[in-house]
């Protein structure tokens, strides 16, 4: 590298601190100095931001006439992972003495910040891609660009296989053609990513021009990552989802103790509430050292959370993916896994939030809810070391986010239809955009397309005759635009207010709408009494209860990603056979005889059908390992064809590693009718035909409706509820489904529900799969280890707790008479 004026300053700065830059950093300066694009991986906690931070920086210093305004947009998928970056950023600066601003920009940016920014860009800003896509809407917004050199897409495998990363898409697009369109050519574009299985593919997402100058900078470098499983001392013959979690929870006391700090992964936020109250039960000491993080909690508690862990004022938090990314909290040298992550990349990910400085090692502990997550923690380990990490497949096609984006355009400074189609078809979202589905776009912004032409609220967009350019001239249609600009639509979320003063967070409308005044439940680590609901916020007072109702939040489980099945497949052959050196695979080793004994263990190129009848009916239970979605779906087409053969009704249930049919008639089952119903043959037709897939479209395209603008989801405070919602959204979906069947948005409802939803590809992999496979059907007397915890899954739903236990008590003693 030519050694710059700039360059020489880092280098003395970094010796100064006494530090040196990895051989990636000193690549990726090179590169971007050259002009070139790319996406920096390199493990967890070796510099990524540095890579290229430092790189613009290099520049602004070998500037002679040093340039104001905006010079880097930083993205980033988190507002902790902004504040956090911004935070080295200014540091650094500081310390160089380059008269630089950092700006974060996001939903919790005051109003009052983003008016200074209005009047004065800093010349780094760190953004969300909504927030980005919200600077687009503002008048005049294609000034802020003109000095620009550089956007980074931090974490670009997090926004990658989401709308979100379609958004990032769009907005680059955007920046470029305003960027060309001042004679500018010296914009760069790069992404950083830890931990993605399509590397190459992520490159040609972010930066798709095949003139620009490209390069993928790997860090030759490996993250030490020591991981130990917690593990029972005894194992229950018949394992379910849920009955160790807790139960080991006095496990955890003794790492919290001997830590610095630690962080306690959960996968969902009602699961965080009800550990951060039990941990306090059993350790009420942990008051005062302890606190819970996640997105429903209050900004300014969720900063001071984010603080004290700096500070290392915290000696445990307990966290949902709030914390998942790039935060560097140096105090943190543990984390804490409870129950499976489903997937290998999050599992790294998180593990990477402990030992985040260079040469350090990260440490995390698996903590088992049931037996049977102790296979997966063998299974992900091997995943780990040999690095089995999956990709996130970018989204294609997606025309609620384009609809969006137009209509951004329009608001803003308006837009030429025919330029603007020539970017949006240079993004790899939308290569293969056709003339006429284009034409259908701009009909659809500016007349409501061919059914809503009667509407003038859907004639959002018009012509402008002074310039030439499509314009929303409208101020209510651009405010009401503004406020819901994303991708993330979930459900009306109330503002949770003490009634003395005070928030305390945000809960989803439906779980507050099943409370009634006097209730109890938890939210950021406090036990609430409900008293009532006032102007859109849920007013309540300290609960002098014990115990509460943990709220749950909709999005459900994670599933089981299809690298984790592979691998979980393959550790199940090694259990009994023994060539294996895991302690969490000899803990299980019992449970494995006890299966072997009743029924079969199946081997990585087997299918296991178990026929189990009782007095309860048939049951049909098979294990394809591919994941809950999978296997719903899977269940549903396997009944379907089944009852073709003769008339048979069934209920369903399924988890991660398999799925039940249960009938009160007698399941006909051999091995060329197993074939037949695990075939992939007229797979899409018979889908169609085994679920009801016009109802899941017309859920997804509440989604769709939200996003595309065809729905209000009402003001700030004033939200729309998700029931009215659905019901708004459903009205347009009959109407394009009776009138318009060439609507884009409703043949992309359909397609996410196949390709998202039904997860359609994996399935038709995995029936190829098991037709390579050999079936094995066994017909145990008992429920087994591996049907108990699927059949203890369809009873939940309809019990409480304790119902449950008592249940699953009398089920084991029936089994073991």
């Amino acid at each position: 590298m030519k050694k710059s004026a700039g360059y020489k300053r880092i280098i003395t700065w970094l010796k100064a601190n006494q530090k040196k830059p990895f051989e990636f950093q000193l690549e990726a300066w090179e590169h971007y100095l050259n002009g070139y694009s790319g996406l920096v991986n390199a493990p967890t906690g070796f510099g990524k931001t540095f890579s290229l931070f430092l790189a613009v920086v290099i520049e602004g210093l070998n500037q002679s006439k040093k340039q104001k305004g905006l010079q880097l947009i930083w993205i980033t998928p988190l507002r902790s992972l902004a504040k956090d970056i911004a935070r080295a950023m200014r540091e650094v600066l500081t310390e160089l003495d380059l008269d630089w601003q950092v700006g974060v920009r996001n939903g919790d940016t005051s109003a009052t910040e983003k008016l200074q920014q209005k009047k004065a860009m800093p010349e780094v800003l760190l953004i969300t891609p909504e927030s980005l896509h919200l600077l687009l809407a503002q008048k005049g917004s294609s000034l802020l660009f003109k000095n620009l050199k550089c956007i980074v897409a931090d974490e670009w495998h997090e926004l990658l296989g989401s709308k979100r990363g379609v958004m990032v898409e769009l907005a680059i697009s955007r920046i470029k053609g305003i960027q060309r369109a001042n004679g500018l050519l010296h914009l760069r574009v790069w992404g950083i990513s830890a931990t993605i299985g399509n590397i190459d593919e992520a490159l040609r997402v972010i930066e798709p021009d095949p003139t620009v100058k490209k390069i993928i900078i790997r860090a030759n470098l490996k993250k030490k990552i020591e991981i130990k499983s917690i593990l029972p001392d005894e194992i229950e013959a018949l394992p379910w989802a849920g009955h160790l979690g807790l139960k080991l929870a006095h496990k955890l006391l003794p790492i919290i103790e001997k830590s610095k700090t630690t962080l306690i992964f959960i996968n969902t936020r009602g699961q965080a509430e009800i550990w951060y109250q039990h941990l306090l039960n059993i350790e009420p000491e942990l008051a005062g050292r302890i606190a819970i993080h996640h997105g429903s909690i209050d900004y300014e508690l969720r900063n001071w959370i984010e603080d004290s862990l700096h500070n290392g004022l915290l000696k445990a938090v307990i966290a949902t993916s709030s914390l998942d990314l790039g935060v560097d909290f140096k105090p943190v040298d543990t984390v804490i896994q409870i129950g499976s992550p489903k997937g290998v990349a999050r599992f790294l990910q998180r593990a990477g939030r402990s030992g985040h400085s260079p040469g350090e090692t990260s440490k995390i502990y698996f903590m088992p809810t049931h037996a049977l997550e102790l296979v997966e923690a063998a299974a992900i380990k091997e995943a780990a070391k040999t690095e089995n990490i999956e990709s996130r497949e970018p989204f294609v096609m997606i025309f609620d986010t384009l609809v969006q984006y137009l209509v951004t355009l329009a608001v803003g400074d308006g837009f030429d239809d025919q330029i603007i189609y020539e970017e949006v078809k240079n993004t790899h979202a939308f290569e293969l955009i056709l003339p006429e589905e284009w034409i259908w776009l701009m009909q659809f912004i500016t007349s409501g397309g061919n059914s809503l032409t009667a509407y003038n609220e859907f004639k959002k967009v018009e012509k402008d005759e002074t310039d030439g350019l499509w314009k929303v001239k409208s101020r209510q249609i651009a405010m009401r635009h503004r406020l819901h600009i994303g991708t993330i639509v979930s459900d009306a979320m109330l503002k949770v207010k003490f009634i003395s003063g005070g928030y305390i967070g945000m809960i989803e409308e439906y779980f507050i709408s099943k409370l009634k005044a006097g209730d109890s439940f938890t939210l950021a680590g406090r036990i609430l009494e409900f008293i009532q609901i006032k102007e859109m916020t849920v007013m309540v007072r300290r609960s002098k209860q014990k115990k509460a109702i943990s709220p749950s939040w909709l999005g459900g489980r994670l599933p089981l990603s299809s690298n984790l099945g592979a691998v979980l497949r393959k550790k199940y052959n090694e259990v009994l056979h023994k060539n294996h050196q895991e302690e969490e695979l000899d803990i299980v080793h019992p449970l494995f005889l006890v299966q072997q004994e009743r029924s079969h263990v199946p081997q990585s190129d087997e299918l296991l059908i178990e026929m189990i009848n009782n007095k309860e009916g048939f049951h049909l239970f098979a294990y394809p390992f591919e994941g809950r979605l999978v296997h719903e779906i899977l269940a549903a087409l396997v009944a379907y064809r089944l009852s073709k053969l003769l008339p048979i009704t069934f209920s369903i249930a399924m988890n991660d590693y398999g799925f039940e049919l249960l009938s009160d008639t007698e399941i006909p089952m051999d091995d060329a009718i197993a074939y037949e119903v695990f075939s992939p043959k007229n797979l899409a037709e018979d889908i169609t035909l085994s679920i009801n897939s016009t109802e899941m479209a017309r859920r997804k395209f509440r989604d769709i409706a939200c996003i595309s603008g065809l729905v209000f989801q009402g003001y700030p405070g004033k939200y729309v509820s998700n029931k009215h919602l659905q019901s708004s959204a459903g009205l347009f979906f009959d109407v394009f489904n009776d009138f318009d069947q060439h609507n884009l948005l409703l043949r992309q409802a359909y397609e996410e529900v196949f390709y998202q939803q039904l997860e359609e590809p994996r399935l038709a992999a995995a029936l190829q799969r098991i037709q390579q496979s050999n079936i094995v059907i066994t017909y145990p007397k008992r429920f087994t280890p591996l049907s108990f915890p699927i059949k203890v899954d369809s009873l939940r739903a309809n019990m409480s707790s304790e119902e449950l236990e008592q249940r699953i008590e009398r089920m084991k003693k029936e089994v073991f008479k």
